[in-house]
């Protein structure tokens, strides 16, 4: 499996995400966006305004993790993804 990170959790972000979920193919490990909270990059993921709510499992936030099923993604609030050491992170 294809372990990535992605950097900034707007709508691209999350449609990544939401398709790395749900593929099956690539597993998301980290995420960095430094103007977005945690808690908040859950409710994004779990309400949808364009695509609806989320319906393939649990969205929480865990240990300061991003936890999508089964899937426990690092995130970071990073302005320069330059400083961050994503090979940590998964």
């Amino acid at each position: 499996m294809v372990k990535i990170g992605i950097n900034g959790f707007g709508r691209i972000g999350r449609l990544v995400t939401r398709a790395a979920v749900t593929g099956g193919k690539v597993e998301v490990v980290a995420i960095n966006d430094p103007f977005i909270n945690l808690e908040y990059m859950a409710y994004m993921f779990k309400y949808d305004s364009t695509h609806g709510p989320w319906k393939h499992g649990e969205v929480k936030t865990e240990g300061g993790k991003l936890v999508i099923g089964k899937m426990r993604i690092t995130v970071f609030h990073e302005r320069d993804p330059a400083n961050i050491r994503w090979g940590d992170a998964g």
